[in-house]
Parts: C-alpha cells; sequence; structure tokens
C-alpha cells in the first residue's frame, strides 16, 4: 500500500491536499509525453533546469553530469546553430555572459566556439569548460536520462528542411532516443516544424502570450499536435491547471527553486518541475510518498 497525496482538490478557489490510502499501480500511457530511463512510477519529472545550473555553470557537460548524479529525471537544455550550421547548446543569442567570448554565437563557427572558456564566469575551477554539441549531450545521455530540448527562438528560420529542427531531430534519431526526448521552444514555428518533420516525436509549445492569443493549453496542444505545455511557473493559473486536467495534458513548469514554491506547484498537479536544483526536488518529490 502506498500513501499518496490528492493535489488536484479545489475547494472555495483554495488548493488543498488530502492523504488517502491506495493500491499502486501502472500510471496511463497518456500521463507524460515521453519515456524515462528511470521511471520511479510518480508520474512527475524531476527536470534540472540547464544541468544542476545552482551548482555548475549553465549548459556545460559538467551541469548535465552532476544532473544524473543527483537522480534528475530529465536535462533541460537550449540549442542554437553555429555559423558553420552545427548544433551548439547554450542559451543566450551572444556569448557574453556564459562564455570568455563576445558577439552573437551564430557569428562563429563550432571551431571558434570549442576554443572558449564557458565555466570561468561561475567558478575559476570550471575554466576547461567548453561549449558542448547537441551531438556530445546525446552521446552522454542516452541509455541515463531524458532530454527536454528547447530550441531558441533565433536558430529558426522559415525553411522547413535544413534547419535547426531537422538537424536535432537526425542527432536524436542518430542515437536512437526518439522516445526520450521532447523538443519545446517559444517559437511555434519551430514547434510546426517539428511536427511536420516527424508525426510522433513530443513536443511542448512554450507560453509566449502574443503567439497564443488568448488561447487555453488544449487549443495550442490541438493546434500544434502537441504533447505537454510548458510554462513560467507564475503564470500558471486554476484556470490552466482545470483546463490542462480536462484534457489529459502534463504540465511542466520552470523555473522554480525555492522550497515552498517546489512544494506548491506540486500540489497543484504539474507533472514536473524545472529547477536549477534537482537534488533539493529530488528529495521533495521522495518524500510525499510513503510505504505502509
Amino acid at each position: 500500500m502506498i500513501l499518496f497525496y490528492s493535489f488536484l482538490t479545489l475547494f472555495s478557489g483554495i488548493l488543498i491536499f488530502i492523504p488517502t490510502i491506495m493500491t499502486a499501480q501502472p500510471i496511463p500511457e497518456h500521463s507524460l509525453p515521453v519515456k524515462l530511463y528511470s521511471d520511479n512510477g510518480d508520474n512527475f519529472i524531476v527536470i534540472a533546469h540547464r544541468g544542476a545550473s545552482a551548482y555548475y555553470p549553465e549548459n556545460t557537460m559538467a551541469a548535465f553530469k552532476a544532473a544524473y548524479e543527483m537522480q534528475a529525471e530529465m536535462i533541460e537544455l537550449d540549442i542554437t546553430l553555429s555559423s558553420d550550421g552545427q548544433v551548439v547548446v547554450i542559451h543566450d543569442e551572444k556569448l557574453d555572459r556564459t562564455t570568455s567570448g563576445k558577439g552573437k554565437v551564430s557569428d562563429f563557427t563550432l571551431q571558434e566556439l570549442k576554443k572558449l572558456d564557458a565555466g570561468s564566469w561561475f567558478s575559476d575551477s570550471f575554466s576547461e569548460e567548453k561549449i558542448p554539441t547537441l551531438e556530445e549531450v546525446l552521446h552522454f545521455a542516452k541509455g541515463k536520462i531524458s532530454l527536454n530540448i528547447e530550441i531558441k527562438s533565433e536558430a529558426v528560420s522559415n525553411s522547413l528542411h535544413g534547419g535547426i529542427e531537422e538537424k536535432s531531430l537526425k542527432l536524436v534519431k542518430k542515437y536512437g532516443m526518439e522516445e526520450y526526448v521532447l523538443f519545446s521552444s517559444f517559437n511555434y514555428h519551430a514547434l510546426s516544424h517539428i511536427r511536420e518533420l516527424d508525426v510522433e516525436i513530443a513536443i511542448a509549445p512554450l507560453y509566449e502570450r502574443k503567439q497564443s492569443k488568448g488561447k487555453l493549453p488544449s487549443q495550442l496542444i490541438n493546434q500544434y499536435k502537441a504533447n505537454a505545455f510548458n510554462c513560467n511557473f507564475k503564470k500558471l493559473s486554476k484556470r490552466w491547471i482545470g483546463d490542462a486536467s480536462k484534457h489529459k495534458i502534463p504540465i511542466f513548469v520552470y523555473t522554480v527553486n525555492k522550497e515552498r514554491h517546489l512544494k506548491k506547484m506540486i500540489q497543484s498537479g504539474v507533472r514536473g518541475i524545472f529547477t536549477d536544483k534537482p537534488d533539493v526536488l529530488k528529495s521533495i518529490v521522495e518524500n510525499l510518498w510513503e510505504t505502509n
């Protein structure tokens, strides 16, 4: 028997939770959009935001390896293109904040980007960290941990073929990780491209107000034939939660680091949380399950 906390009860507009005794049973297939290599059956994903980025320089192999060691179930990372069309992992359009370089990422070849220091901005002890390629991350992640690959808006073109979407899909398929990857983007054109190129791989809109035009999560999911809904936790509303619950749409929220906010989001019924502190979230989630 398992003591499970039912977090979706709403009474007078107030979120409450009620402990109930229930027998462990399989989770419905539709509950999560991707498979997990280490699925504990709790129907929730601990997602390391840009890796374990509270403790390591974001979007580096050090941060990704640490996230895996902390038993995160998914890594979120950002991808864009180098000037020679290689898929690289970095969040910002410019190099200045997280590397020793200056200027736009897209103005440099992969060889030039690989010469940069991507860790000293965080700590001198990470001076050997480099900007990873998506292929390097996939090589590490295969058989270990699922990925949420965010396609940066500036890398998206109007072309269906030869762009970042097609390049990324080919790499994911090369490593046989189709069922373990969720693509997301603030640029909804990227989602349309991914879906046109592959009808099965999981995709999720990252909520962007102007493109969404007031639509509910279920309406966006239907429009883009998506599998999940990603949004800022501060924008998550009871209306969105109700709509997603009704249509069995998993919601993932970013970027949550404070314990009280993490607990509140779990209680709201989201299916995953992006956090810079996957170890903290992992501990909180585990403490919500008790064996009699």
